[in-house]
């Protein structure tokens, strides 16, 4: 029975390895993006508090003013005194620099960043997307609208740069459809999927059929030769991340295929249906109020929030969205959702993660589940250490086939060999 595990594990290894490493490989380096580039550009980030903060508004007319013809779309405002104040902006048509960067995803949907595939509904930074237009988190798509860091002490810009740095725009890219569109898509979906087989049949290979044998495939044995080295880096190394690397590829399926989304509800025995946000209550001759009485606004309706993210209205009916993460936020992405009439600044409408049902609730889950962020930092560095072992599968599985071929031949050729030596033996005598 080991030997049909034991081909499937092997064919379906080969026919999909590469594949496997190109995500694994690109999900290592998506885990810690925002940490990557908190490291790199310090000063867009971090800035030495102060005694009083600068206006919302004052902060967006200096968006406006460093980039001439910006058009301001969102304000995120961290709880954390020492992080700057996120702008997002938009160039009007025309303008240079138009058509820079990626477009965001909403908190709700990871449906850009750090696993395989795409679907409804964002990996720790931004993720996307609204209607109409290419959408990072669809192939082909990277949006037009970028992003400002303003002290918030000061006022003063201290950063622009696209949703997403090239480098790892391409690395998501790579992770979600190998660069390639709709046609990469379905293939980093198929070999997710084939991934989860070959995670299984290698837990039964590892199975051991005694406890000394149990010992060995526990721990490593370093001091071996290469061949027992790169045996116990597959074999060893593989038992403790099989289950990581099975949950990661599991969730991961939810961005590559809609039945896999739909079954989802479907077992939860709920829908996948989106609130139709409420709209202001127009009057003619009236204006916009300030992001800063919505801020206010959102403060005292949840007050010491992680984060404020202030979404102006799209149009002269729509409402202002503020994207709250609550102090009590079961995961990154339980963020509730407040809307405000943008002519009087009053609360309109509510989404609260609780209130959602019971398959959009767990939908919401896959996304830090899939990054490991549901444990916090341990956890992301579990997701870590296991892609970056996923990456080597491939090649230690590959040297194993080898030197098993290599092994059979020569067996194989001993029996003629010793047969050949009797005859002669034979013919000498």
């Amino acid at each position: 029975m080991k030997v049909f595990f034991r081909n499937i594990h092997l064919y379906l290894s080969l026919a999909c390895g590469l594949v496997i490493a190109i995500v694994c490989f690109t999900g290592a380096t998506l885990v810690f993006e925002k940490e990557f580039q908190m490291l790199l550009y310090p000063e867009r980030y971090r800035v030495d508090t102060g005694t009083s903060r600068a206006p919302i508004g004052q902060m967006v007319a200096a968006v406006e003013e460093k980039e001439a013809g910006a058009k301001v779309s969102a304000v995120k405002i961290y709880n954390d005194p020492a992080r700057t104040v996120e702008i997002a902006y938009r160039k009007e048509e025309g303008q240079p620099g138009e058509g820079r960067g990626e477009k965001r995803e909403s908190a709700g949907n990871h449906e850009a960043r750090k696993a395989p595939g795409g679907g409804s509904g964002k990996a720790a930074g931004a993720h996307g997307g609204g209607k109409g237009g290419p959408q990072p988190g669809k192939p082909g798509g990277n949006g037009g609208s970028s992003q400002a860091f303003v002290n918030p002490y000061t006022g003063e810009v201290t950063g622009l740069q696209s949703q997403r740095s090239p480098f790892f725009f391409t690395m998501f890219s790579l992770h979600r459809w190998l660069l390639a569109g709709d046609t990469g898509k379905l293939i980093v979906g198929i070999s997710t999927f084939v991934f989860l087989f070959i995670l299984l049949t290698g837990i039964i290979l590892w199975w051991p059929q005694n406890k000394k044998i149990l010992r060995q495939r526990l721990r490593l044995k370093l001091d071996g030769g290469w061949k027992r080295i790169n045996h116990d880096l597959h074999i060893v190394i593989g038992f403790y991340t099989a289950i990581f690397l099975f949950v990661f590829a599991f969730t991961g399926l939810a961005w590559s295929f809609q039945w896999f989304n739909d079954g989802i509800y479907r077992i939860t025995g709920t829908e996948n249906v989106r609130t139709e946000p409420p709209v202001s209550t127009f009057r003619e001759g009236a204006t916009a109020v300030a992001f800063d009485q919505i801020f206010a606004a959102a403060r005292r309706e949840a007050p010491g929030a992680g984060f404020y993210n202030l979404q102006a209205p799209k149009d002269a009916e729509g409402a202002f969205s503020v994207q709250v993460m609550p102090r009590d936020a079961a995961h990154e992405r339980a963020t509730d959702q407040l809307f405000f009439d943008q002519y009087t600044g009053d609360l309109i409408g509510k989404n609260l993660f609780t209130e959602k049902n019971l398959g959009q609730r767990v939908r919401a889950t896959f996304y830090p589940v899939h990054v490991g962020s549901i444990a916090g930092l341990p956890g992301r560095i579990a997701a870590f250490l296991a892609c970056v072992a996923g990456v080597t599968f491939p090649v230690t599985g590959v040297i194993l086939w080898l030197n098993r071929l290599k092994k059979n031949a020569g067996s194989s050729r001993t029996p003629g060999t010793q047969k050949v030596g009797r005859q002669v033996a034979g013919r000498s005598t």
